[in-house]
Order: C-alpha cells, then structure tokens, then sequence
C-alpha cells in the first residue's frame, strides 16, 4: 500500500519539433531513417510473457511508398499462441494489479522520458517507414501524443483514485478502484502509433493485463513500442503482442470465461461484429465485459456564408489530406454555400495542386502513400466509380498508381447529389466531397448534414457569425463527439480535446481523458462502522 500522498508531475503537452531545415532534430531522423530502412531485414516476434516467440510462418514487412523493399518479416501465431498470451497475462495479473500505484504510474512516465529522448527518431522512423507518415505526421502521433498519453493518463489515474466519497460521524467510507477481474484484449489500427500503444496501456497503467493484436500493417513500429516498455521496466506478461489472424484471436479470447475488456479502434464493421460475438459468449464470463470502442467516421465541414474563404478552403486541404485522409477524423466531406463557392473550389484546388507527392524521407513531400494495396483498390474504385457519374465530378486529381507505391492523388469531387455516394460512405483515404447548397438554407443544409451519415466522430463549423456557430452547435449537437469551431475537425489533443464519437463511431469513451480510465477499472465501495450498535431497536419502535 502507498505510504504517502504522491502527487504526479504535472503534464504538459510535448513541443512538436518543426524540422526545420538545418535543425539537429531533421539529421537525425533522417539518419535513422535511412539507417532503418538499409539495415538487414528484421525479424519481429510475438511478445508473450517472458518470451519472444517466432514461428515458420513469415510475413513481409514494406514500405508502402516503395512496396518492393523489405523492412523484414513478422511472425505470423495460430490460436496456440492467442492462449498462450491469455495465460501469460493472467499469470501477471497478481502481481501487477497488487503493485502500488504509483510504482504503475512510474513506469509509463519514464516511457514517456525515453520517448522524448532515446525513442523518438527511432519511433518516428518506424511510422514513416511502415505507415508512410511524413515527418510532422510522424512527430505529432508517434512521439507527442503518445508522450502526452502516458504523462497526461498517469495524473488522470491519480485524479481518479482521488475521487472518494464523503462520511459521517462513526464511519469512514471510501472507494477503492480495482482492475478489471481477467484480462483486456486491445486490437489497435495502423493509422496512429500513438493509440496503437495507449490501447494496451491505459487498461495496464490502471493494473489490468492486456493481449494486445496490432494490426499488421504496423508491426513494425509495434516492435519499437514492445522494446519502449521494456526498457521502461514493464514487468513480463502485462501487455503481450500477439500477431495473428483477427478471427483466430477472437475464436480464443471471446469464448474464455476470464475475457473482462475489450479496448479497440478500427472499422465500424468489425467492431460490431465482435460486439455481437461477445453478447453470443456473455453466459461463459466471470463479469460483464467492458467494450470500448472508436470506430470510423464520415466527417463534416460546414460552411456558412459569413466564412472567409480562403479560411474555410485550409480547413478542407489540411483536414481532408493530411496523412492522406487515412484519419478517422479527416473531412471527407463538406458543404460550402452558393455565395462563396468557386472562390473556396480555387483555392482548395490550388492547394492541392501544390502538393508534392512522394516519399516521407523527402520532406517536401506533403502527401505519402496509403498504406497497402487493399486500401489502395478500394479508394481507387470509388475514384473509379466518381469519373462515371453524371452527378459529379473530379475537379481536381483523381489519379493513381501502384507500380512503386500505393500513391494516389489528393482528390476534390463536387456532386449535385446531396446524398451522392462518396458523401455518405466512409472511404478512408485522400479523397473530399463537396456539395454546394443556397446561401440562404443554413438550416436546411444543417439537417442534410446531420441527417446523412451512420457516422457521428467530428465536424467543423466555419462561421464569423456568432448566432450561426450557435445554431450549428444546437443543430449538430449529435452529429460528432468532437465539434470544432473555425478550425479543420482532426488535430485532437490530449488534455485538451478528449477524443471520440458515438452514433456508428463509438461507444465515445474519450481517448486521453480520465473518462477512459473509468472503464478499466472496477470499484468497490468500502463502509466502516467504528463503534457498531449493540440493540437493534429503533428509536421509533418506542
């Protein structure tokens, strides 16, 4: 038990280094850029326990900005290693959930100091190699938020132990905050190292045990989050990464009695999919699970007529194209009124025709590639399934190519349809649909916006109009988790803007932010009597 009232150092979000040309911080990150990227091809293990397991079965890692080069391999496990993970974490769970909290809060604190210092070029590396990220995509999600996760989630671990109820005289009551009884499964994406890494770790740092499948597109900057935690001191067995197929995984893991959590972010489909095997398996566990989830998005920006211009067409080229739109908070679709329109059509097409494409070690390159050839095909259809329709068309870009990489042009399609195709389905990739509504039906197309996707994660509204921004905040008050006022909808900070969305976009349990803590763990109210009655006679009996 803790001896003393420890106070955590208090947070402050990472600087974001700027590369600029010249800088200490751009030569080195090149130079361990290219030193990865020409080192012999490694060989990344399962993490289960105290072992790092590999198998015969070998999977290519590559670059998706030059798909022909090998990083190395991964090895591929089957449901004996899912089980394997299981006991492992389950046979840390003792010793971990009994650990002192502060000693818990130590060790991801230190993660964050070696990812400030020793980690960073090399954690910014691996994303750019394995997801193709540009440096400042890079610097923002694998090293400042994740830093900012471990720091900010540590004294919001703190804030939450310290919730405690009041008493009266001759008791003393108080809660305290237990993990989870079993084990969190934490499936992450590829698109952000940082949430690849806090998945497993905010359900650890409040004492649970997590198996851990990150998807395999980002192994390899899973590899350098694995070998961050160990040399931050994490104990064997409390986050196992396990690389193996999704069903195979939750063939093991949804039928166990001792599955209390599942911590996920990743498509809408798949997320009700496992929600729907957990309710067919909920006779088989010990406590109800947990299921925290930050699906996909359709998100919006809306114009009104009081907007400049050129403001509103930065927000759809920094909002839709940043990371190649493979945000689940990018904008991918907008609606901009009849007064402004072609000056905010220029002007994005402008920008866009600016962009240089290419590499992420180049860093003039704005825009990099998508992140495999499965993405690469479905983006390209909708393109594809754009150039024949009548009801819209591609103003700017539209082109791809795969021969090298899976690089496709930043694309602008304006449709006369308000419930055109590319408008309301989720296409995850570099490509923005525009619809033009009258000046004068702002309510109108208010309702169009909320109306038309599953969706609700972010949206923005543009407006120098007071009455307006509050109209669209009253309007659209379901329509995203994360609402923004004069600004592109990605961008979100931890302690700053807590993260997620609900409607087809989550169970909205706010990434970086004690809300998401709360799920992990499991109170328990304590009630001491000092001096207990000796008469069970009531005053009024008499």
């Amino acid at each position: 038990m803790p001896k003393g009232i420890y106070n955590i150092p208090t947070p402050t979000n990472e600087p974001v280094f700027g590369f600029a040309p010249g800088s200490q911080e751009k030569k080195k990150l090149l130079e361990t850029y290219k030193q990865m990227y020409n080192q012999e091809p490694i060989d990344v293990p399962m993490y289960i326990g105290g072992n790092e397991v590999r198998t015969a079965n070998k999977k290519a890692m590559s670059p998706p900005h030059d798909h022909q080069h090998v990083l190395g391999h991964f090895n591929y496990g089957d449901s004996s290693h899912v089980q394997d993970a299981i006991d492992a974490a389950l046979q840390a769970k003792k010793d971990w959930s009994a650990l002192p909290w502060e000693h818990r809060a130590a060790i991801f604190l230190k993660a964050a100091d070696l990812l400030q210092g020793p980690f960073r070029a090399r954690m910014n590396a691996a994303t750019m190699l394995a997801q193709s990220k540009n440096a400042f995509q890079a610097e923002i999600d694998a090293a400042c938020e994740l830093i900012d996760f471990f720091k900010f989630n540590a004294a919001y671990m703190q804030d939450v132990y310290a919730q405690q109820p009041g008493s009266n005289p001759g008791m003393w009551n108080r809660i305290e905050y237990r993990p989870l009884e079993g084990f969190v499964f934490a499936i992450s994406p590829f698109n952000f190292t940082s949430i690849c890494a806090n998945l497993p770790a905010a359900a650890a740092m409040m004492g649970n045990t997590v198996v851990w499948k990150p998807a395999d597109t980002q192994v390899y900057s899973a590899q350098v989050i694995m070998e961050l935690f160990k040399a931050a001191g994490l104990p064997d067995g409390v986050i196992n990464m396990i690389t193996v197929d999704g069903p195979v995984a939750g063939d093991v893991i949804f039928k166990h009695k001792d599955f209390a959590g599942l911590h996920f972010t990743g498509s809408t489909g798949v997320f009700k999919h496992l929600w729907k095997e957990i309710g067919n398996n909920i006779d088989n566990y010990r406590s109800y699970p947990r299921i925290v989830g930050e699906t996909g998005g359709k998100d919006f920006i809306v114009a009104h007529k009081s907007a400049p211009a050129k403001e509103v067409a930065t927000s759809i080229s920094r909002g839709a194209f940043e990371y190649q739109g493979q945000k689940c908070s990018a904008a991918s679709r907008a609606y901009i009124p009849s007064n402004m329109f072609d000056e905010v059509i220029e002007s994005v097409k402008t920008d866009v025709e600016s962009f240089k494409m290419g590499s992420p070690d180049d860093f003039g390159n704005f825009i990099n590639a998508v992140i495999d050839e499965r993405a690469f095909d479905k983006i390209a259809g909708y393109i594809d399934f754009v150039k024949s329709q009548s009801d819209a068309e591609i103003v700017v870009g539209g082109g791809y190519d795969k021969s090298k990489g899976y690089f496709i042009e930043p694309t602008v399609v304006v449709t006369t349809n308000p419930k055109f195709k590319t408008l309301c389905e989720e296409i995850f990739g570099p490509v923005i649909t525009i619809y033009k509504y009258d000046e004068s039906d702002f309510e109108g197309v208010l309702k169009l916006v909320d109306s038309t996707s599953d969706y609700a994660l972010t949206g923005a509204i543009m407006s120098t109009c007071r009455y307006a921004i509050n109209q669209a905040c009253k309007a659209l008050e379901n329509s995203a988790g994360n609402f923004y006022i004069n600004d592109k909808p990605t961008g979100a900070v931890v302690g700053q803007q807590p993260f997620g969305g609900s409607r087809g976009s989550g169970t909205n349990d706010k990434a970086g932010s004690y809300l998401n803590l709360l799920r992990w763990v499991s109170p328990r109210t304590i009630k001491e009597t000092f001096v207990p009655p000796t008469d069970y006679r009531y005053p009024f009996l008499g």
